[in-house]
C-alpha cells in the first residue's frame, strides 16, 4: 500500500480559498459546511485540504507546505495566468499573492505563493540533490544579493534587505554587473513596495528601466525583468 502526505490548512472562511485555489486550476472535490466547515483541492496528484475556523487571523499565519514540481516554471505561468484572469491583475501584495520565480542557494528553482487564508505555499523543483544553503558568495554584490534575499523571503525583513542593497549600491570602489544592477535596483524597489515607499519603488523602478543589457544578458535576466514588470504595474495602480 503507497503513502501520500496531505497537508490540511487552517482558513478563516473556506469561500475565498476556494475561489482562489479554483483559479489556479484545482478542483473542489469535497466541501462542507457543518458540522466542521471543511474542504478538499486537487489538481493532478496535489491535494491540499482545508478546515476553518473563525477566530483564526490569516495575517498572522505561519502555515506552509510544499509542493515539488518537474514543471516548476509551467506552474508558474498557469498559476499567473489564472490569478490575472480571476483578480484582473497579478496580486503580489497582501492576500492573495504570488512572488517571483527564482533559483535559490539550496538547490531549488522557486515561488512563494500565499492564499486569501494566510497559507504559504512554495513551488518548486529541485536543481541539485544538495539541499542544504551554500556559503555566501565572496564577491560583493552576489553576496548581497545572497543575504538581501534570504533577509527578504526566508526572515521576511524587507527593511533589513533594503539596507544591504543600499549599501552596495552606495559604493563608489566596486561596480556591479548589468544583471546585478539590476537584480539589485528590483529587489530594493520590491522592498520599497513591501514598506510602503512609493517614492523609493518608483525612483529603483526608474533606475532599473535605464539598465542595458545584451540579448545574452535578458536571457540570463529572465526571471527578474518578469519581476520588474510586475513592479512597474503595481507602481501603475498605486
Amino acid at each position: 500500500m503507497g503513502e501520500q502526505t496531505i497537508p490540511i490548512l487552517p482558513c478563516r472562511t473556506l469561500p475565498p480559498v476556494l475561489d482562489f485555489y479554483t483559479a489556479l486550476g484545482f478542483e473542489v472535490t469535497f466541501s462542507q459546511r457543518s458540522p466542521n466547515p471543511y474542504a478538499v483541492v486537487q489538481r493532478g496528484a496535489v491535494q491540499l485540504q482545508f478546515f476553518g475556523l473563525k477566530s483564526f487571523d490569516p495575517s498572522t499565519s505561519m502555515s506552509t507546505c510544499y509542493i515539488v514540481t518537474d514543471d516548476v516554471d509551467g506552474l508558474y505561468d498557469a498559476f499567473r495566468a489564472g490569478l490575472k484572469t480571476a483578480y484582473g491583475r497579478i496580486p503580489t501584495r497582501g492576500l492573495p499573492r504570488i512572488g517571483p520565480l527564482k533559483d535559490t542557494s539550496y538547490g531549488m528553482r522557486q515561488f512563494l505563493m500565499t492564499d486569501p487564508g494566510g497559507n504559504c505555499i512554495r513551488v518548486g523543483r529541485p536543481t541539485s540533490e544538495d539541499q542544504r544553503h551554500r556559503p555566501a558568495p565572496e564577491e560583493t554584490f552576489a553576496r548581497a544579493l545572497h543575504h538581501a534575499s534570504l533577509l527578504a523571503d526566508s526572515k521576511e525583513d524587507p527593511a533589513a534587505a533594503a539596507k544591504v542593497v543600499d549599501r552596495v549600491l552606495s559604493l563608489t570602489d566596486e561596480r556591479p554587473t548589468p544583471v546585478q544592477l539590476l537584480q539589485l535596483l528590483t529587489l530594493r524597489a520590491d522592498m520599497a513596495a513591501r514598506l510602503g515607499d512609493d517614492t523609493t519603488m518608483r525612483a529603483m523602478l526608474d533606475r532599473a528601466l535605464t539598465v542595458d543589457l545584451t540579448a545574452t544578458e535578458r536571457t540570463e535576466a529572465r526571471d527578474i525583468l518578469r519581476r520588474l514588470a510586475d513592479l512597474q504595474d503595481e507602481a501603475a495602480e498605486r
